[in-house]
């Protein structure tokens, strides 16, 4: 199984910039990957992040941001998300992922729904409308579909994703 080590090797051998950072105090605490691609005597291009937050227990990690821009990206996400996958395993007692595929419009949401699944998410519950989802669509920041993954399937989903995926 790929590790920290070796993802942040995978993003040098393609010639990018791999870099995590956690903060916040004991018990909630946030989590940052940003993958960019360096440019001499200018600061790096910014091609994708992730931001989330956890707690320290087995369904602790929580994901709430992930953007890829530019062009040539196809190695970003799975390079974010497997970084992500492989932390959480080696230094936390993470052991499951939850996110949401926020319901902006139909068929983007399709869209989400049909990338998170690849990683290995499965829906667990809709929040909607329901006086009891209001907590949740605050922590989230709107309505749409809960899913969750197991870390280490989502781990193995990436390096299968990696070794079919170009250099960017």
């Amino acid at each position: 199984m790929l590790t920290l080590a070796a993802v942040e090797q995978g993003a040098r051998a393609r010639g990018l910039l791999l870099r995590l950072r956690v903060g916040g105090w004991v018990g909630v605490r946030g989590v940052r990957v940003v993958l960019a691609r360096p440019r001499p005597e200018a600061a790096p291009l910014l091609l994708g992040e992730l931001k989330g937050w956890f707690l320290p227990a087995r369904d602790g990690l929580r994901l709430d941001t992930m953007r890829v821009q530019g062009q040539d990206t196809q190695a970003v996400g799975p390079l974010i998300w497997a970084a992500t996958f492989a932390w959480a395993l080696e230094t936390t007692p993470c052991r499951t992922a939850r996110l949401l595929a926020i319901r902006d419009g139909d068929r983007q949401h399709r869209r989400l729904v049909r990338y998170f699944r690849r990683l290995g998410f499965v829906p667990l519950r809709e929040l909607g409308g329901d006086p009891l989802d209001l907590a949740p669509r605050l922590l989230w920041g709107g309505a749409g579909l809960l899913m969750q993954a197991d870390c280490g399937e989502g781990l193995r989903r990436c390096e299968r994703w990696l070794r079919h995926t170009a250099p960017v």
